[in-house]
């Protein structure tokens, strides 16, 4: 039967995904290709650091955690927690910590002082405004570090025109499917998006498990006591960093994380939250994912094919080039090893992203910390707050 236009215009829709493929094969490439053939030299740049850690709650292997920042190869720095009360049940291991490692410089802070709807950047506020040194290094608590990381992390700030560092994180200890889907999920959709950032505008924005920067840079834009009832606080100071006329760095390291939820659904909400908070912040950006999903435009593809033939061509294009960008960024790059079950994963992991950004053009709020916020005109609205739902 004769193809109409329709069905051909359909088609040559079907194959926008490729392009952006294209683009991030190519980004990757460039991003990865600077340093994989350079060899690492030790960085002479090891200003005094304070590293802050704001925490709540435990998270799985917290000791583990805390302790690898008290084996960094660096010669000057401290570590600085701000914990709730001493109720939280972090408190003790933190204590241990302190306790096992006495040649490190620890001190620890309770409560934020602030009334702030992000309670996380309310503690980062007291932590930068109480650090000892004017070089900061700011992770999450759920993070591990390699002896090198701070030499690694701050070197770049020599540079005067580097207002932030940032780095790639990957998953450690996997243990059940839904981290192996998650891991996936990194290497083949989030990560290839970033270096298609760099590549097209630049880095403008930070991810939250490592930001270097300094107390001069946050204070140019206000601090994070601006962005306290706001969510994506590592976006947001990247970003406002960058529009300071500052680079941002990003770095083609990783520190490794460790996984925080253990069933599907914590993946789908986790995920979700994530996509509404960036549809609020950039929702131009968020509608053009259409068209970057090349799991159902390639079935749409197939099922508008001429003949079998070109339709398994399609299906078999797209899950080649899907493989072709996990293991790039994730072998290539990042030099972290992909087990064949994982590259099984990435049609799996592309259905759900595709079905949670779907889903969240329907959402008007997220759950954050068993908690729900609407998100109005940028900031945390509380459901249930006097006005919050006008």
């Amino acid at each position: 039967m004769d193809s109409g236009p329709i069905q051909y215009a359909l088609l040559c829709v079907a194959a926008i995904p490729f392009i952006y493929y294209a683009i991030a094969l190519f980004s990757g490439w460039r991003f990865f290709g600077r340093t994989s053939t350079t060899p690492r030299k030790q960085p002479a740049f090891t200003p005094p650091v304070s590293i802050l850690k704001p925490v709540r709650g435990l998270d799985p292997d917290a000791y583990e955690n805390f302790a690898s920042f008290c084996r960094q190869d660096y010669p000057e720095y401290e570590i600085v927690f701000c914990v709730g009360d001493r109720s939280d049940p972090v408190l003790p291991i933190i204590e241990k910590v302190i306790s096992d490692f006495p040649g490190s410089h620890i001190r620890v802070l309770f409560g934020s002082g602030r009334d702030a709807t992000n309670d996380k950047v309310a503690k980062l506020a007291r932590l930068a405004k109480e650090a000892k040194y004017e070089v900061l290094v700011i992770n999450d608590s759920d993070v591990r570090a390699e002896p090198e990381y701070l030499r690694t992390i701050v070197a770049p700030l020599a540079d005067p025109n580097v207002g932030a560092v940032t780095c790639f994180y990957v998953s450690t200890d996997e243990k059940t499917l839904v981290q192996a889907l998650q891991t996936i999920g990194m290497y083949s959709d989030f990560y290839p998006g970033i270096v298609v950032a760099w590549q097209l505008d630049g880095v403008k924005f930070a991810l939250g498990p490592t930001i270097a920067t300094s107390r001069a840079r946050l204070a140019e834009f206000g601090g994070y006591e601006m962005i306290e009832n706001r969510p994506a606080d590592d976006l947001l100071v990247g970003r406002l960093i960058a529009e300071h006329g500052h680079e941002v760095k990003l770095l083609p390291y990783s520190i490794h994380t460790v996984a925080d939820f253990q069933s599907l659904r914590d993946l789908f909400l986790k995920r979700l939250r994530w996509i509404v908070v960036m549809r609020h912040m950039r929702p131009w950006g968020h509608f053009g994912l259409i068209f970057t999903w090349g799991l159902p435009w390639s079935l749409v593809g197939a099922a508008l094919a001429p003949s079998p033939a070109a339709a398994v061509a399609f299906l078999a294009a797209y899950l080649s080039v899907r493989i072709a960008m996990t293991v790039q960024v994730a072998a290539w790059g990042l030099k972290q090893r992909v087990p064949w079950q994982g590259l099984v994963l990435i049609p799996v992991w592309d259905a759900m992203a595709f079905v949670i950004w779907l889903a969240s053009f329907t959402r008007s709020t997220i759950r954050w910390r068993d908690r729900d916020y609407y998100i109005r005109d940028g900031e945390l609205i509380p459901v249930g707050v006097t006005g919050a739902g006008s």
